[in-house]
């Protein structure tokens, strides 16, 4: 008599990965509820004040770019024997470079970010579209949140991308504030059905 075990089937391992799922989003509704309520009222701040968030986003990136090039500027001469010294080197004064122009520039500054946050918005847009079509059985009958989510992304980014470049001081800020909005409403109907499904 055979003692060895038959593999665990695709179905089974799919199975315990959706439920792991739904325990996860059951055992953290209060953390998404509490993001999708900040992101709710960010999003409606920065479409109601689009100007002011568009400025906020370029100088909030600047200070990241400039305060992640001073790390690495500090790491590269700590490390400075070790390989990819010169590489970087460059690549911290490039941060420090692109982080003191945004902050010294912020509307030239916008208009780059735009073309950042065309990419971003389209690659959030296709990964919502997959996450919700792939767990559209986890996450019941709130599945079309996230895809709206999603396709609202894909539709911002391609509204962007034919706006550049009149629209980019105002466009940004409203365009951030419209994605948050949306993801925040995703989040909230997604924590308030994980609230009441057993695990």
């Amino acid at each position: 008599m055979p003692t060895d075990l038959p593999p665990p089937s695709a179905n089974t391992d799919v199975a315990a990965m959706q439920r792991a799922v739904v325990k996860a989003l059951h055992e953290h509704w209060k953390l998404y509820l509490g993001e999708g309520i900040a992101l709710l009222i960010l999003g409606a701040i920065a479409i109601l004040i689009p100007p002011l968030a568009t400025l906020a986003v370029t100088i909030l990136f600047g200070w990241l770019f400039l305060v992640s090039g001073v790390i690495g500027l500090v790491t590269t001469f700590w490390m400075r024997n070790a390989p990819g010294f010169w590489w970087a080197l460059v690549s911290a004064a490039l941060a420090i470079l692109a982080g003191g122009w945004l902050l010294a520039q912020p509307i030239a500054g916008a208009l780059s970010l735009t073309l950042i946050l065309i990419a971003f918005f389209l690659i959030e847009g296709i990964a919502s579209i997959f996450f919700a079509l792939d767990h559209r059985r986890e996450l019941s009958g709130q599945w079309g949140w996230m895809l709206a989510s999603g396709i609202v992304d894909l539709v911002l980014s391609g509204m962007l991308l034919m706006g550049l470049p009149s629209t980019a001081v105002w466009a940004l800020g409203l365009l951030v504030g419209i994605n948050m909005l949306f993801g925040g409403i995703a989040l909230i109907a997604m924590a308030l059905h994980a609230r009441k499904e057993a695990v």
